[in-house]
């Protein structure tokens, strides 16, 4: 094996702010695995909302509005001490980055040496840190430094080896967006039934379209029209517009689950479109954390809504297996330089492309431009 560098590039999260917060720099220290991690050289690392949310302070309850507006805004209504998913305050610098592939290049003390060279994937909800404990996760780029680098630590427990012909960067979606859209289909037990997915022109909300065709759901998808051949290519059984009426379009009591991405003030229509007994699930809420519903709606209807961060065991375990298996195809719609970070940042806050955008660290013996997981028939 080639001697490691000591240090590396990497992009320095050095506060809640805007852009001007992420600090690219080429003499940061390779970080030194511990007894029970491994260290990966990164090559591909996907840029999702969370990475937003956490550089915004979104997360703190003081803030109201959308990711979008927030975002614009600026960072005065957030509260430093509750901006991060646990609630607790995040320290600085941080390299975020939580949806990680690469291959080992090193392990600690305990951790079986024939492992270097593996190709992984790292769970972002790591549950090593927090001693298994239900409802209890460590943010990989949020609770401990992820992947916006050319190395990263994380425990060999967490790290999932994969055997695809995937490119590189299409590997690097797989953390966070696919077992996002597992985790709400497990939580909510979709099966071959009829289900809304809304944001599904994302890179969460394609991998749910994805996932729930591997369930043997009807999938409707609710993404801006520009954006529906994109979702379709994914396995929707029908597109519909964001904008439209969905009960007008669908029909009361006409859906077994949602999966709704989106929040903010669609969420009562969502839910008068679930038959009686129907499941709502929620993993994100672009379109801002307040909504108003109507209680009569979820009690009279015996509704269950399902709040899905946490993820069991066998969601990570569900989407390699895929992976490893030939049966998922993400969509990579543009790849940027790790240097190109912030650029790549507001062209994810402006939603100008379906699917995932993704950053690939400097390597001598790295691509300049990988192919892509799943070409965008946009593009």
């Amino acid at each position: 094996m080639d001697a490691l560098p000591k240090t590396m590039a990497a992009v320095l999260l050095t506060g809640h702010g805007g852009p001007e917060k992420l600090e690219y720099r080429t003499d940061v220290p390779v970080p030194q695995p511990r007894a029970d991690e491994v260290l990966i050289r990164v090559e591909a690392a996907g840029i999702n909302n969370t990475d937003i949310n956490t550089r915004i302070g979104w997360y703190s309850k003081a803030v109201r509005g959308d990711t979008n507006s927030t975002a614009a805004a600026g960072t005065d209504q957030a509260d430093d001490d509750d901006a991060s998913w646990s609630g607790a305050p995040l320290t600085f610098p941080r390299i975020q980055g939580g949806d990680v592939y690469g291959r080992i290049a090193a392990v600690g003390e305990d951790v079986d040496a024939g492992r270097v060279g593996e190709a992984v994937v790292v769970r972002n909800l790591m549950r090593h840190y927090v001693d298994r404990r239900p409802y209890e996760c460590w943010t990989y780029g949020s609770d401990c430094d992820g992947g916006f680098a050319q190395f990263a630590v994380a425990p060999s427990s967490e790290t999932f080896a994969v055997r695809s012909d995937l490119s590189p960067a299409a590997l690097g979606t797989i953390s966070i967006a696919f077992t996002t859209a597992e985790g709400m289909l497990h939580r909510a037990g979709v099966g071959a039934e009829r289900v809304v997915v809304t944001g599904a022109s994302g890179g969460v909300g394609l991998a749910a379209v994805e996932l729930a065709k591997l369930r043997g759901a009807e999938v409707i998808a609710v993404c801006s029209a520009g954006k529906s051949e994109a979702v379709r290519a994914a396995g929707a059984d029908r597109v519909i517009d964001r904008g439209a009426d969905l009960v007008a379009e669908l029909g009361a009591r006409s859906v077994d689950a949602v999966v709704d991405l989106v929040g903010g003030q669609g969420v009562d229509a969502l839910l008068s479109l679930l038959r009686r007994g129907g499941r709502y699930a929620i993993a994100g809420a672009i379109a801002g954390p307040l909504a108003e519903i109507d209680l009569r709606t979820v009690y009279l209807n015996d509704l269950s809504l399902f709040g899905c961060t946490f993820q069991e065991d066998e969601v990570m375990e569900n989407v390699v297996g895929y992976i490893n298996e030939g049966r998922l195809h993400p969509l990579v719609s543009k790849t940027y330089p790790l240097s190109e970070i912030r650029r790549a940042q507001e062209d994810f806050v402006a939603k100008r492309y379906p699917g995932k955008l993704v950053l690939i660290p400097p390597h001598e013996d790295s691509e300049t431009t990988p192919a892509e997981g799943r070409e965008d028939p946009a593009s």
